[in-house]
């Protein structure tokens, strides 16, 4: 089978010569190792090898978006349409190593500002001041029109991403949905905290995003049909964020309609949620999902995959299971042990589908002989499954 076709036969719960081998964000995500942007950690030396076996040698999941431009690929403006410039400036420095952006809302004689770091070692961005800080800032934020969140839908570089990869992989729809949108506007314990006591406001917060996100995914899936898409957020709704019972109340109620609205137009649905995911899958079915990942297993999580794929496993195909943490420091030949044993779980009696992956990826400018060992043990061992 070609890589296209394994990832394809996997999605229909079809057989397959071997199960399909992701390595995430790497081969994920478009990256330019030739990029000499000094804040271009792939331009290290050290992650060219990992970043070719990637592509030469996984079954690549390419992560796109049809809002927002893809690095190497022509664009015709801003994400963003409407009035938004006239609400949100924008400002870029560099201060210690440092790129800084931050963004002021001008709402109604008012200001709302956040700030982001992104530093020269690490491909991360960090949110040192989050936009919403009180009650008040929620309800002036609220006062924003509408208008300002409307997007660009540009298909034609997802098109181009997807002619690119051919035999090697597939393309996969990218996107949020309201309660990441919300979510991300906070601090984790500030949100915490206006999510359970201010449930009134929070659904407002929530149904104000989910006008534009619905907008934008019904635009897509119609003009990209029976694709393949990746949503995150629900995790948020989940411990130790918040108890398991509201998660029907703000992904249910929020998240399903964007599952239903991409499987009326034939596509498939995978829901992203780090951490303690045991007690919501129940409902990521019954929201109609096809897919989930990455099911971290203990400490980081408290997935137990063979659990899950007996239970689980007719309605879901599985991702992930391999800890980051586990690729960077476990011995290689007690990471080939832990390989093997992931393979057999997830592949154990009958279900849907099993593709490796890893929980995350490494995002500093350093790639060890160590960690790229524990890669390749990941290809080999697929290979050699049975």
């Amino acid at each position: 089978m070609t890589r296209r076709e394994r990832l394809w036969a996997t999605l229909r719960g079809e057989e397959v010569d071997r199960p399909a081998v992701s390595f995430h964000e790497i081969g994920g995500f478009l990256i330019n190792p030739d990029d000499p942007d000094e804040y271009n950690i792939y331009n290290s030396p050290s992650w060219r090898p990992l970043l070719e076996l990637a592509e030469n040698e996984t079954d690549i999941i390419r992560m796109v978006s049809p809002v927002r431009a893809q690095s190497h690929l022509a664009w015709d403006g801003s994400d963003h349409t409407g009035i938004r410039d006239k609400y949100v400036r924008e400002k870029t420095w560099v201060e210690n190593n440092s790129r800084f952006t931050r963004l002021t809302y001008h709402i109604n004689g008012k200001e709302l500002t956040s700030t982001t770091r992104r530093d020269k070692e690490l491909d991360t961005v960090w949110t040192v001041e989050h936009l919403l800080k009180s009650t008040d800032d929620v309800k002036l934020f609220l006062q924003l029109p509408d208008e300002i969140f409307e997007e660009r839908i540009n298909i034609n570089p997802v098109l181009l991403q997807e002619k690119e990869l051919g035999d090697k992989g597939i393309v996969m729809v990218d996107t949020e949905d309201p309660i990441c949108a919300v979510f991300t506007l906070f601090s984790v314990e500030d949100f915490s905290l206006f999510a359970f006591t201010e449930q009134e406001l929070c659904h407002k917060m929530l149904e104000k995003h989910a006008r534009y996100i619905y907008k934008r995914t019904e635009a897509a899936s119609e003009v990209f049909p029976g694709r393949f898409w990746r949503i995150y957020g629900p995790e948020i709704a989940a411990e130790p964020f918040l108890p398991v019972s509201l998660f029907e109340d703000y992904v249910v109620r929020y998240t399903g309609p964007m599952v239903k609205m991409i499987k009326e137009k034939g596509g498939y649905v995978r829901i992203h949620a780090h951490g303690r995911v045991r007690d919501i899958i129940g409902h990521i079915v019954e929201m109609g999902a096809d897919a989930t990942d990455p099911l971290e297993p203990s400490p980081h999580g408290n997935a137990d995959l063979k659990q899950i794929r007996e239970k689980y496993g007719k309605d879901l195909i599985l991702f992930g299971n391999i800890e980051v943490a586990d690729i960077e420091n476990m011995p290689s030949e007690k990471f080939r042990d832990l390989v093997r044993k992931t393979l057999a779980d997830g592949t154990h009696g009958e279900g849907r589908g099993f593709v490796l992956m890893p929980t995350a990826s490494p995002y500093g400018r350093t790639i060890s002989d160590q960690t790229f060992r524990n890669y390749e043990i990941m290809v080999e061992e697929v290979n050699r499954f049975k």
